[in-house]
């Protein structure tokens, strides 16, 4: 699935830049649970691993997408999406 689909699929009308729309992402995220502050959204689903994956879509962010999962040991691992194709930070922490 790709991020322009999963807005459509939550009716989310904010502008991304263009590598973003077309970025992949898990479609496990299009069975999840939206929550919006503001102009902020969250999106939080748990499989049946007892994993538990966090979409965070910040517009006006200078991040505005953000992927974590929190894995049964409690290791967290994720990634951050920039404005830039190239401007991407992985997350690993305990």
């Amino acid at each position: 699935m790709i991020f322009s689909e999963l807005l459509k699929h939550f009716n989310i009308k904010e502008e991304f830049p263009p590598y973003l729309l077309d970025q992949s992402f898990n479609e496990v995220f299009l069975d999840g649970k939206l929550f919006r502050i503001d102009k902020n959204y969250k999106i939080v689903v748990k499989t049946r691993q007892d994993v538990v994956h966090k979409m965070f879509i910040k517009p006006d962010d200078m991040y505005p997408v953000i992927i974590l999962s929190k894995l049964p040991n409690g290791l967290l691992n994720g990634m951050k999406f920039g404005h830039a194709k190239d401007d991407v930070i992985y997350i690993n922490k305990l």
